[in-house]
């Protein structure tokens, strides 16, 4: 499954010179760090949620373009703020910049990518846009800190993992097709549409990436990293809950405890494995894609709606 960037080929490079742009800074360090994170930048999927969510509710403009930059800007400012919480020294197969240029300048740089991007929306009056985004960025801080809790104790409910995936990964994927659409129709009711779309999009991404951890395949992920970062991810949750209490004294002792050694972290995983933690996350995963493409299919079928279904095929059915 391939990108549909045929259909926004043109808009995509005018958003590469507006973030290009938006970015940019009068300070020497500064620029540096910033043209480096341009020149490393990832698939550009939020980006390209927030175009074609536009474009699905009327004609790309300025405040499009506004609010895709915000999303990426919003979402490197995340990235760059993780590497130095997961002391990663590594970022899309490069090295990050936290390993370049340390902790200290690594949070000033996501504290100023955070306020480049209120900025970028305040100067041109894109409040409705800001209010998306900034409620995102919120949920996102939520989320993680929800998650941290709950690594420490390994003792999480179902119901709770959702609630931090919604927030920690949902919530930004949703914004961005909440803002896109907003740009071009101010139009409440397809916002909300659009925002729902995304957010069940976003659940199905973030439990594809975490049936990652269980490939077998190079990914561009280390098998087992999250098992090694004590993540509670849905196969592991429902093992915990379906296998015998043996079986869980074992697993949580090796998190807990043994959780750094590659034998031990393999074992976890043929545990969820048999247990049936991967299928039971690979049907969570397609029940959330399915209700992301009923609220698509709420509106009229043309090749945007198409763009945009493949968007979501593609979250589904990456290596990677």
């Amino acid at each position: 499954m391939s990108l549909p960037t045929t259909l926004i080929e043109n808009e995509l490079k005018t958003f590469e010179n507006r973030f290009r742009e938006a970015v940019k800074s009068n300070a020497p360090m500064l620029d540096r760090i910033m043209r480096y994170i341009v020149k490393r930048k990832g698939k550009q999927l939020r980006p390209m949620f927030v175009l074609l969510s536009a474009k699905l509710c009327g004609t790309i403009n300025e405040s499009t373009y506004r609010a895709a930059s915000l999303v990426e800007i919003l979402h490197t400012a995340t990235l760059v703020h993780d590497d130095v919480v997961d002391d990663s020294a590594e970022r899309r197969g490069f090295f990050s910049v936290y390993a370049l240029w340390k902790t200290k300048a690594s949070v000033l740089i996501g504290d100023y990518l955070l306020a480049k991007g209120l900025l970028l929306s305040l100067d041109h009056n894109d409040h409705k846009i800001l209010h998306f985004l900034s409620d995102a960025v919120r949920k996102m801080s939520e989320g993680e800190l929800l998650q941290l809790e709950k690594a420490r104790t390994l003792n999480i409910e179902e119901k709770i993992y959702y609630d931090i995936i919604q927030n920690k990964t949902a919530s930004l994927l949703a914004s961005a097709c909440a803002a896109g659409a907003w740009s071009t129709s101010q139009d409440e009711m397809k916002s909300e549409r659009l925002r729902s779309f995304g957010e069940n999009a976003g659940m199905a991404f973030q439990i594809k990436d975490d049936l990652f951890d269980y490939a077998s395949n190079k990914i561009g992920k280390p098998t087992g990293n999250d098992i090694k970062e004590k993540k509670i991810t849905l196969p592991l949750i429902y093992t915990l809950n379906n296998c015998d209490k043996a079986t869980k004294r074992e697993i949580i002792y090796i998190i807990k405890n043994k959780n750094t050694q590659t034998q031990q972290v393999k074992r976890v995983a043929e545990i969820v494995t048999k247990s049936g933690g991967i299928q039971y996350a690979t049907d969570k995963m397609m029940e959330f894609y399915n209700k992301s493409k009923e609220i698509l299919y709420q509106f009229p079928s043309d090749e945007i709606r198409n763009g945009l279904e493949n968007l979501v095929n593609f979250v589904i059915d990456r290596k990677y």
